[in-house]
C-alpha cells in the first residue's frame, strides 16, 4: 500500500502524541525532501518525506522495540515495504541489524541525530532559529559532548561516511534543509 502523506500523518499521529515528537517527525520529513531534490531524487520527495514523517513511528510508546515495533505495525497495515526498510534502517548497530542501502537510507541515518542537535543548537540562539545558523556554531556546539547528549555523534559521522561526505558538508546542508522547512514544524 503506497501513502499518501495525510495517510501517514493520521498514522504517526495515532502513536504519537508529544509536540517534541510530532516536531522532529514533520522536521526530518521536511530535510527529506530536501535532500530529495538536492540528490537528484526530486520525483521522489513526497516517498522521502513519508519516509522521514514516519521513521520514529513507534519511539514515543515503544522506545525500548525502537525500529523494531513499527515493522510490524506497519506490516499489519500493509505498507510498502521500502517505506519499512527505510524507516527501520535508521536504527542501523543501535536497534537492528537493518543496513541503510539506497542513498535516501543514509540520509536518513545521518539527519536524524543531526536534526536534534542544529534543533537545540538553534534554541540557545537570540532568534530561536535556523535561518542565522552557521556551520561555525554548530562545530562549537557538536564538540561539546555534554550539549544535546542524547544525539549520538558516532551516528552522525558514521551516516557521513555512508554518504562519502565531511562532516561540515552534512552539517551545512542540513542546515540549508532545516532552513528550507522552519515555518512547517514551527508550526506543529
Amino acid at each position: 500500500m503506497s501513502l499518501t502523506r495525510e495517510d501517514a500523518w493520521e498514522l504517526l499521529t495515532e502513536y504519537n502524541k508529544e509536540r517534541f515528537h510530532l516536531q522532529h517527525a514533520v522536521t526530518v520529513e521536511g530535510v527529506m525532501k530536501y535532500y530529495a531534490n538536492l540528490l537528484g531524487y526530486g520525483e521522489e520527495k513526497e516517498f522521502w518525506g513519508i519516509v522521514g514523517l514516519l521513521h520514529d513511528l513507534d519511539f514515543e510508546q515503544f522506545p525500548e522495540q525502537h525500529c523494531i515495533k513499527e515493522q510490524e505495525i506497519m506490516s499489519q497495515r500493509g505498507i510498502d515495504e521500502r517505506i519499512i526498510h527505510a524507516t527501520a534502517s535508521h536504527g542501523y548497530l543501535l536497534t537492528v541489524d537493518i543496513e541503510p542501502e539506497h542513498e535516501m537510507e543514509k540520509v536518513l541515518y545521518a539527519v536524524d541525530e543531526l536534526t536534534g542537535l542544529i534543533g537545540a543548537a538553534a534554541l540557545m540562539r537570540p532568534s530561536k532559529s535556523v535561518q542565522d545558523m552557521e556551520v561555525k556554531s554548530v562545530k562549537k556546539k557538536y564538540k561539546n559532548k555534554n550539549f544535546a547528549a542524547g544525539c549520538s555523534r558516532d551516528v552522525i559521522e558514521r551516516g557521513a561516511q555512508m554518504l562519502g561526505w565531511d562532516l561540515n558538508k552534512l552539517i551545512e546542508q542540513t542546515i540549508l534543509a532545516m532552513r528550507s522547512c522552519e515555518q512547517e514544524y514551527s508550526a506543529v
